[in-house]
C-alpha cells in the first residue's frame, strides 16, 4: 500500500521502463493527455546526473492503464501476499504511463541503470490527473497554466461556480467567437501553426481583475460574461489591428497589456451601467477608438520594463491617463453619451 493505493512497486532497468511506458503529454488541439511537454535540457541534465558515481533518485512513478488490461497482469504470490509478479504480454507493448518520471526517462532508453519503481494498478486518466497534480502542484518548474488546465477538465461543468477567473478563461481560449482561441498557452503541445501570447494563468489573473472592476449582479449567467469579454476582445483587434497580428513586436497580448486592458475593461462595463448602455462590441468599439490607437503598445514604448501587479496598474493610470487626455483635447470630457434603452 502507497497511502490509501494499492500498488505494485519493483526494480527495472531504465530501458526496460522506457519500452513499456509512455508518457501522455497534453495535446491542446485534441484536449487529451494531461503532462508537461516534454523538457530536453531537464532530461539531459539528469541524464548526466544520474551517470556521475554516488547518483540516485526517488522511485519512478507509473500507472498500469485499466484500457491496457489485456496485455498486463498481476501474478499474486499465494506464499508471500506482499509479493507479485507484473507480466506483460507482449514484452514490448507501452501499459504503463509516466505519472512522474518522463524526464529522468526521457534519453535513458538505451541505458542499463537499475531504478525503484512504483507503478498505481489501474487507475483511469482522471484519478492519474488528479495524483500527479497533487504530487507536482508545488513542483519548481511546473507550467501553472497545465495545472490550471487539468483542474478546469477536473472540475467540468461546475468550473464557473467554483472558479470563474479560470472558466472565463478557458472560454476565451475555446469559445469560437473569442479571438483568443488557441492563441492562449495551456502549457501543453501547442498546435502547430497558433501564435502563442499571453497563458492561461495569465489571462485567469486578469479576468480576476475584470470581474473585481466590473461587479456584475451576482445573478448574472456566467454565458453574458464570457460574451462581454470576448466582445471587448473583438473590439481590440478591430481597433488596434496591426498591434493584434504581430504579439511578438507588442506587449498588447502579453502579461502588462492583458491585466491593463482587463481592468479598463472593468471600467467600460461600469460606465455602460451608469450610461444605461448595451455592454456589446459596438459600445466597446466605440469607447475604444477614441483613444486606445494613440498608446505605443510597441517593446521599446514607454510600457517597457513594467512588470508584476505594480506594473500592471501603472500601465492602467498610463491607459486612464490617455484617455482622459483625448477627451480634453476633442472637448468632450466629462460628456454623457446618449443612452440606448
Amino acid at each position: 500500500m502507497c497511502g490509501d493505493r494499492e500498488v505494485f512497486s519493483g526494480f527495472a532497468r531504465a530501458a526496460l521502463l522506457s519500452d513499456v511506458s509512455f508518457a501522455d503529454i497534453f495535446a491542446e488541439g485534441s484536449i487529451t493527455g494531461y503532462q508537461r511537454r516534454f523538457n530536453r535540457q531537464h532530461s539531459i541534465e539528469f541524464k548526466k546526473y544520474i551517470q556521475t558515481p554516488g547518483a540516485s533518485t526517488i522511485p519512478l512513478t507509473f500507472n498500469l492503464r485499466p484500457e491496457h488490461a489485456g496485455a498486463w497482469v498481476l501474478e499474486r504470490i499465494r506464499e508471500f501476499p506482499s509479493m507479485a509478479i507484473l507480466r506483460i504480454s507482449p514484452p514490448h507493448l507501452q501499459v504503463m504511463s509516466q505519472v512522474d518520471c518522463q524526464h529522468r526517462l526521457g534519453y535513458l532508453a538505451d541505458s542499463n541503470i537499475e531504478f525503484a519503481f512504483m507503478a498505481y494498478i489501474g487507475l483511469n486518466v482522471q484519478e492519474e490527473m488528479a495524483i500527479f497534480r497533487d504530487i507536482n502542484g508545488k513542483a519548481k518548474g511546473l507550467n501553472s497554466s497545465l495545472l490550471d488546465s487539468t483542474e478546469a477538465r477536473l472540475i467540468g461543468d461546475k468550473l464557473s461556480s467554483a472558479n470563474p477567473e479560470l472558466y472565463h478563461a478557458m472560454q476565451l481560449s475555446e469559445n469560437s467567437k473569442s479571438p483568443w482561441r488557441t492563441k492562449l498557452d495551456l502549457g501543453g503541445t501547442p498546435t502547430v501553426g497558433t501564435k502563442r501570447a499571453a497563458s492561461l494563468r495569465t489571462m485567469q489573473q486578469a479576468v480576476k481583475r475584470f470581474l473585481h472592476g466590473a461587479c456584475f449582479d451576482k445573478n448574472t449567467k456566467p454565458e453574458i460574461i464570457t460574451e462581454v469579454l470576448i466582445d471587448f476582445w473583438t473590439a481590440i483587434t478591430m481597433t488596434l489591428p496591426d498591434e493584434w497580428a504581430r504579439p511578438r513586436g507588442f506587449l498588447l497580448t502579453k502579461g502588462i497589456g492583458v491585466y491593463s486592458l482587463m481592468s479598463l475593461a472593468g471600467d467600460l462595463v461600469q460606465e455602460a451601467k451608469e450610461e444605461r448602455r448595451i455592454c456589446n462590441l459596438d459600445y466597446f468599439i466605440s469607447k475604444l477608438s477614441d483613444f486606445v490607437s494613440t498608446i505605443d503598445w510597441s517593446n521599446t514604448g514607454p510600457m517597457k520594463g513594467f512588470g508584476g501587479v505594480n506594473g500592471a496598474n501603472a500601465a492602467l493610470e498610463l491607459l486612464r491617463h490617455a484617455r482622459k487626455k483625448t477627451f480634453i483635447d476633442l472637448g468632450i470630457y466629462g460628456k454623457q453619451t446618449n443612452t440606448v434603452n
